[in-house]
């Protein structure tokens, strides 16, 4: 079975791309898109924490294909016909931060996800995305926050009618136990350099602005979930699920849905981008790991391998260069029918990571904004169906629940805002 899926205050100067060593060659339409963009203004402004990386960088060119082609773009959303109210779904703006100062089509001819002649006329659009400097990871954690707010208040000054949405798209990190145990606002600003992605989180939420945490990294502590829930800020997380999970929860779902035993299940995933390379480390990766083999147990309601003493869920990520972002799955579930008689299943998958997860980034941004227009804060469980650990309570766990989570939460949006 094979699936193919073919802020610095304001007064710090922003790190803006170039168009060096392109020809200014781009059609008419284009031309009147750039010359208008002042006047115009985007329904959703997508504030990306680690915006030059493979996915990052995915994301803004579709931001740039939507005014050209939008249905190449909107046909693969979820949300293309939901949220009427919230405007133009193929207008959508895109700024942030990275540690690069390399162009952004530069950034993009790096990572490889796209040949350059799907880009390339795009390049002057990609040119005016605005990414600043990340603050200083040394500073406390105070001093961070308020850098970033200064850089927020500043993209917002430029598209005032947008809805922002804070995306967080930074690499694994290592679990900070201490975070788990602050009881307060304050005792968290004044740790030194905690976690990265902690300080865009924080500094989105002190201002209002919707969080969707793509990461596996743990940043709903007690007192960001506290936070959220009182400024009715939306908080949607963790670690976007975009290929061998999402299968995972789909066939679990399906052979618990006809009472079949999982005897075990080995799952294998290589992919040769940086987030390959940086799961490497395996404190950096315990966190993923954790998420992809838990949701399993909690799908089916029983551990898996409880016959043999031992969980025989097994999964492994491989850093493997020569795939690049094209990463490759492979499954082996054993299962059991009547009788106790054994079965087996194998699932090969071949897939785009970042052309995976830009769109469910884009979604879950309308998303976040259509909560935050609805009143809605808080961590937001009934979004599981984009993540492998879903934040809050009674998040649903099988794929028929989180497809009916997500209408539920539809209509609830609609209920709130009449």
């Amino acid at each position: 079975m094979v699936a193919h899926f073919v802020a610095a205050a304001a007064r710090r100067q922003p790190t803006v791309s170039s168009a060096t060593d392109i020809t200014p060659i781009y059609n008419d339409r284009m031309q009147t898109i750039m010359a208008s963009e002042s006047t115009s203004s985007p329904s959703v402004l997508m504030l990306i924490a680690g915006a030059k990386g493979a996915i990052g960088t995915t994301v803004a060119l579709c931001s740039a294909q939507l005014r050209q082609d939008p249905e190449s773009i909107l046909s693969g959303l979820t949300t293309a016909r939901r949220f009427a109210d919230l405007g133009d779904p193929a207008h959508i703006a895109v700024a942030g931060w990275d540690k690069l100062q390399t162009p952004m089509e530069e950034a993009l001819r790096r990572h490889g996800v796209l040949p350059e002649s799907l880009w390339r006329e795009h390049a002057p659009f990609l040119s005016r995305i605005e990414i600043r400097s990340a603050p200083p990871e040394a500073a406390l954690l105070s001093e961070q926050v308020e850098a970033i707010q200064g850089d927020m208040r500043h993209f917002l000054a430029r598209w005032p009618s947008a809805q922002p949405v804070l995306v967080n798209l930074l690499p694994a990190a290592w679990d900070i136990a201490q975070l788990h145990r602050l009881e307060t606002l304050d005792e968290m600003l004044k740790v030194s350099a905690p976690l990265p992605d902690l300080a865009y989180v924080l500094a989105a939420v002190l201002s209002d602005i919707p969080v969707v945490n793509f990461t596996p990294n743990t940043v709903e502590f007690p007192v960001v979930c506290r936070e959220a829930r009182g400024r009715g800020v939306p908080l949607a997380g963790r670690d976007g699920k975009t290929g061998q999970t999402y299968l995972k929860v789909v066939l679990a779902s399906a052979l618990k849905a006809r009472a079949l035993y999982v005897d075990g299940w080995y799952s294998l995933n290589i992919l040769g981008n940086a987030d390959g390379r940086n799961l490497m480390d395996p404190d950096r990766a315990c966190g993923k790991l954790a998420n992809k083999t838990q949701l399993l147990d909690e799908i089916l309601g029983y551990k898996v391998g409880a016959a043999y003493g031992e969980c025989s869920h097994k999964v492994h990520i491989d850093y493997y260069p020569p795939r690049g972002d094209a990463k490759e799955a492979w499954d082996v579930i054993d299962f059991k029918g009547i009788f106790g008689l054994p079965m087996s299943l194998r699932l090969n998958l071949q897939g785009r990571d970042s052309i995976l997860a830009a769109p469910m980034i884009i979604d879950l941004a309308r998303w976040a904004a259509a909560l935050k227009k609805a009143g809605i804060g808080g961590p937001i469980p009934e979004l599981g169906f984009y993540f492998k650990k879903a934040v809050g309570d009674h998040a649903p766990l099988t794929f028929q629940e989180q497809l009916a989570a997500l209408d539920c939460l539809e209509q609830k949006i609609r209920g709130e805002r009449k």
